[in-house]
């Protein structure tokens, strides 16, 4: 029963320290937007678009989203392994 008890509290842990609570989550976003402002406001500017302007926030959101599209994919990744000519029956998958 001891050998139980350590895993469970281990676990119970773990699990409350991933919940955020909104205000959290929007503090996160806040630091996200900022930061890829620092990263890609330069080079938005030198293409021409003046700073803090909506045109400029957009050209910020942009580029960052084209980054992490480059980096992670463009789309999640529990998409991978379905498309044409990987399962039969094309896009639908396996299982459909």
């Amino acid at each position: 029963m001891r050998a139980l008890m350590l895993p469970l509290a281990l676990a119970s842990v773990l699990a409350l320290a991933g919940c955020t609570t909104p205000e959290q989550r929007a503090a996160q976003a806040r630091a996200e937007i900022e930061q890829a402002m620092v990263v890609y406001g330069p080079a938005c500017a030198r293409l021409g678009y003046a700073t803090q302007s909506d045109a400029w926030r957009s050209c910020v959101l942009h580029l960052s989203a084209k980054e992490d599209a480059e980096r992670y994919g463009p789309y999640p990744h529990y998409y991978a392994g379905y498309g044409v000519g990987r399962w039969p029956g094309g896009w639908w998958g396996p299982y459909w």
